[in-house]
């Protein structure tokens, strides 16, 4: 039977896990913000509606598009100064410039344009290998820096707020 201490000690540990995972850490946002955008994806291909499809597109573009401004304006700024691959980072904003272009097609076609879901596939794809990036390699590189993953995060949530952009994280 464990000891009165060693249950203090495991409460203790849960509530510092708890606080922790309540803390606006800035990668663990950005994942949370990629996994929404995959489940969104996911429900575009199960849609029939073109008016549900017509609305899921405009989510998808507005929650990337939310995304989007957070990493370059806050978080890529950061991690272009802590660690030393200018050409990783010089890709991720070139990916962006081109899922902007895709989300502004969308954004422009409607749902019955023959187009429209191969727009929408080719940006989820698009945005799949970009994920793959930043979380296989960038984020990686970004965790052995010296960067404040708690500031950027309330920085983000402070840019959100300003914005009108929901706070969807577990905070």
């Amino acid at each position: 039977m464990p000891t009165s201490s060693s249950k203090r000690s495991k409460s203790a540990t849960s509530r510092s896990s708890s606080r922790r995972s309540r803390e606006p850490d800035a990668i663990r946002m950005l994942k949370e913000d990629h996994e929404r955008v995959e489940s969104l994806f996911e429900e575009f291909e199960k849609c029939e509606s073109s008016r549900e499809k017509h609305e899921l597109a405009t989510r998808i573009c507005e929650e990337l598009r939310t995304h989007a401004r957070l990493e370059e304006t806050i978080v890529y700024p950061a991690l272009r100064e802590a660690i030393d691959d200018e050409e990783m980072m010089n890709e991720a904003l070139v990916e962006h410039e081109t899922a902007k272009d895709l989300m502004a097609k969308i954004e422009r076609a409607e749902p019955s344009d023959e187009r429209f879901d191969a727009l929408v596939k080719v940006l989820s794809e698009y945005v799949k290998h970009h994920v793959k990036e930043e979380e296989g390699e960038m984020f990686k590189q970004a965790r052995k820096s010296d960067v404040d993953f708690d500031a950027l995060g309330e920085r983000m949530l402070e840019l959100k707020g300003a914005n009108g952009g929901e706070t969807r994280h577990d905070d």
